[in-house]
């Protein structure tokens, strides 16, 4: 009986790394400009702005927590670098700007959940809508464009180090410091604690409070560095930018495992979520699907995957 349930759980452990596996070689053999390398490229370079998001919103989640307003961050952070950069700002001390507001807004959603004592989902919602209506209002409605020719700012969204494009090798770096940070430190076993037994952990000594803010300014901060990846490679910053992005990466979480209730989850897994939404995306693009089944197809995955959560 032992062993039955030991092999269970090793093909819940692994299977959504085999679900990725099939999926790839269905669409493989589906269509063979899938398996190009170009495509492969293409494919993770769409992945990074997805996925930095989803590595935030695991923290998140592990805490046991939600995060909606993370495109309407990405949105208003992008549209204030964008702002600074055409006002003849140094690019780099933009950037810098950017994910250093992205990383405040991240903050005053994790305030307003402690010391607010407001549910998650609500405090999250009420600042999606609120950064959504700045942007709009900063922005007038209209893209900011015309940002002069910076190596800089174009490097860093269609920059490539060989054969693999800078994002990419950015995407990889920041993976592996969440997977340290989660696994190897004091504060990744605070996160678990948190979203495992808030009660327990405040107990043991973890300040509960804190380690949420913190959670959310790391996803504010994530949400950001994605919108300078996209100003890079649109060249502006437009206004409706980030729009359902919190969808993708809170699809991309669930889908690797990672429990709604916290205290549960890998941030490998994430990765493997990540690349599933990606691969879905890229692999019904290019069979033709019509964008609204595409819609109906991600939401499909996302209730299958919170349902074997829940079963498990």
């Amino acid at each position: 009986m032992d062993k039955k349930q030991n092999i269970k759980n090793k093909l819940q452990d692994f299977g959504v790394l085999i679900a990725l596996v099939a999926l790839v070689i269905g669409i493989s053999i589906v269509s063979p400009h899938f398996r190009t390398f170009d495509n492969f490229m293409s494919l993770l370079r769409q992945s990074s702005i997805n996925g930095f998001i989803a590595f935030g919103m695991t923290c998140v989640i592990l805490t046991g927590c939600i995060d909606l307003s993370v495109g309407s961050i990405l949105a208003l952070t992008t549209a204030f670098c964008a702002y600074f950069i055409k006002g003849g700002m140094p690019v780099i001390l933009a950037m810098l700007i950017a994910l250093a507001g992205g990383t405040i807004l991240g903050a005053l959603n994790g305030v307003m959940v402690t010391k607010g004592r407001l549910q998650p989902f609500i405090a999250t919602m009420i600042t999606m809508t609120v950064f959504r209506g700045f942007t709009l209002i900063f922005t007038n409605g209209k893209p900011i464009s015309s940002l002069g020719d910076s190596k800089l700012l174009k490097y860093f969204g269609k920059g490539s180090v060989g054969p693999i494009p800078f994002p990419v090798i950015l995407f990889v770096i920041v993976f592996f410091i969440f997977l340290f940070v989660l696994g190897k430190t004091t504060f990744g076993r605070k996160i678990y604690a948190t979203g495992s037994n808030a009660n327990s952990a405040k107990l043991a000594g973890v300040n509960i409070d804190k380690t949420k803010i913190i959670v959310y300014a790391i996803s504010g901060c994530m949400a950001a560095l994605s919108g300078l990846i996209l100003l890079s490679r649109l060249g502006s910053a437009q206004p409706t930018l980030g729009d359902g992005y919190e969808l993708d990466a809170i699809a991309a979480v669930a889908l690797g495992g990672t429990s709604m209730n916290g205290g549960r989850g890998r941030v490998w897994g994430t990765m493997i979520g990540i690349l599933i939404i990606a691969v879905l995306n890229n692999g019904l693009n290019i069979i033709g699907v019509s964008s609204y089944w595409q819609s109906v197809v991600k939401g499909v995955v996302i209730l299958i995957a919170v349902l074997s959560d829940r079963k498990r």
